[in-house]
């Protein structure tokens, strides 16, 4: 490790993962920055729908949770140690953490494509550790420094915003442009305004009221698809990014598409869905997935620290590292609820779990036009894989899970 550090202790506290339903915090040693990279003091770890699903299922298709593995791959914090080659005056600087490490010599990577790198190493994703623990090392490149603009909290929703600034590059989104969003979790409303900034007429579309009610706060015209009649949807728009999964989103969100229309799938509710030929050859409607993201942070930052994209007065809800197993489950039971998070540096007052209804000692919630409670990190506070990489097809679940 070099000599330019903060203080820096031996051991930390992570949330592991032992088994299906069992997740305990436990005594680690803190990791020694390698070559090239970085030591982080994490300030905020926001809880995806595949991290949800690890612990409730204990894998995600061929990624199975084989030994004790750590959750999170939505991470800020702070340096507070260099290795090796890399600058010591980075020690202090408040970063967002890009979770996977790419090699960056395949064919791939030279191209600049690397979110499809065959020997990825994405956090979170068995074997490979995740950010829900107290220190994460991570190469310098992977650890992007944010403004005082940019909140902690606001800092780890950088992942899910990068989510929806790949969909939107991956369909084209111009200025002028119709888009339809379907799907009003955290990667849908992300995308919604990373489409708003762009220039185009955003309209969402979700069945849940809860999510609806979030769009309309963030001032996104909306359409329920339990009013829509024959004939009268959302429709024609040049552009859909379907971030909800289920394969009448798809269907619907398909019909409604313009000739030379472009979708992008983004969420995931199972491994097929049926595409009408129809549309597709008779509209020439063009039609692709969408896998992580590449390249996205300096656009996120920009966004977030400009106010472009909303992200602090989204509701959010964070929990001590005691209570990571209820943060896991937070977003199940409230439909309401954008994003969880877990702030290893927040105290736990109550050794109970919170109410899915309310905060409880413990946590805190911010709600639209509020703004964070004292629970939540301000802008102005830092608390602060080696491994198997994930195979090529390794993907997170949808945004009915927080897909991300």
């Amino acid at each position: 490790m070099s000599a330019a550090t903060a203080a820096v202790p031996e051991t930390m506290r992570a949330a592991v993962l032992r088994g299906v339903g069992d997740i305990a915090v436990e005594e680690r040693p803190v990791p020694t920055p390698g070559l090239g990279e970085v030591l982080v003091e994490i300030a905020a770890v926001g809880v995806c729908g595949s991290d949800t699903h690890y612990l409730l299922h204990g894998r995600i298709g061929p990624h199975v949770v084989r030994e004790p593995l750590v959750l999170g791959h939505e991470a800020s914090g702070r340096v507070v140690a260099v290795g090796e080659g890399v600058d010591p005056a980075r020690v202090g600087e408040r970063v967002s953490l890009e979770p996977g490490v790419p090699c960056g010599t395949c064919p791939t990577c030279r191209s600049g494509r690397y979110n499809l790198c065959p020997q990825m190493v994405f956090h979170a994703t068995p074997p490979v550790d995740g950010s829900m623990q107290q220190h994460v090392a991570i190469h310098a490149s992977m650890a992007h420094p944010v403004p005082d603009e940019v909140s902690d909290v606001a800092a780890a929703m950088l992942e899910p915003l990068s989510v929806g600034i790949w969909a939107c590059r991956r369909a084209e989104v111009a200025l002028g442009d119709r888009v339809l969003v379907t799907g009003a979790g955290p990667v849908g409303l992300l995308a919604a305004q990373v489409a708003r900034a762009s220039g185009a007429d955003v309209v969402v579309s979700d069945v849940a009221p809860q999510r609806r009610a979030v769009a309309a706060a963030l001032g996104l015209r909306l359409h329920d698809p339990a009013e829509e009649t024959a004939g009268a949807g959302p429709g024609p728009v040049e552009v859909l990014l379907e971030c909800s999964g289920p394969p009448s989103a798809v269907a619907s969100g398909l019909e409604a598409l313009a000739p030379a229309g472009r979708a992008v799938l983004v969420g995931m509710g199972g491994d097929e869905v049926s595409i009408p030929l129809s549309i597709l050859q008779d509209r020439e409607v063009s039609i692709t997935g969408t896998f992580r993201y590449a390249g996205t942070w300096p656009t996120a930052i920009a966004l977030a620290a400009s106010g472009a994209v909303v992200l602090d007065t989204l509701p959010v809800r964070t929990f001590a590292l005691d209570d990571a197993a209820a943060a896991l489950t937070a977003g199940r039971d409230d439909p309401g609820l954008v994003k969880a998070l877990v702030v290893p540096g927040q105290a736990r007052t109550s050794p109970d779990a919170p109410s899915p209804d309310a905060p409880s000692p413990g946590t805190s919630s911010t709600r639209p036009g509020q703004t964070p409670s004292p629970g939540t990190p301000s802008p102005d506070t830092s608390t602060s894989r080696p491994g198997q990489p994930p195979s090529p097809g390794s993907r997170t679940t949808p945004d009915t899970e927080d897909r991300s």
